[in-house]
């Protein structure tokens, strides 16, 4: 598995597609999500499913940010970051 190459596309994915606080286009605010890239590469590793993925990313939002969800943006970030190649 290319992990570096998995870390900075799941990185990219979070900031580009998922950013739930709207700062993709803030530079200081360039590596906000990259403390949560990891666990997600883990799921990703373990190819959990889909829903998997996307209950991590509402736990993110909900839980731990204090937001509503858009849970149709999310479950297609959560699809994006599924479909990322592995090897």
């Amino acid at each position: 598995m290319k992990t570096s190459s998995l870390l900075s596309d799941v990185k990219r994915v979070l900031l580009m597609d998922w950013d739930p606080i709207g700062i993709q286009n803030i530079p200081d605010a360039m590596t906000e999500y990259d403390g949560y890239a990891p666990s997600i590469c883990q799921l990703l590793g373990e190819s959990r499913s889909v829903e998997e993925v996307y209950a991590h990313l509402r736990w993110i939002v909900v839980d731990r940010m204090g937001l509503d969800d858009n849970e149709a943006h999310t479950m297609a970030v959560a699809k994006s970051l599924v479909s990322l190649p592995r090897a």
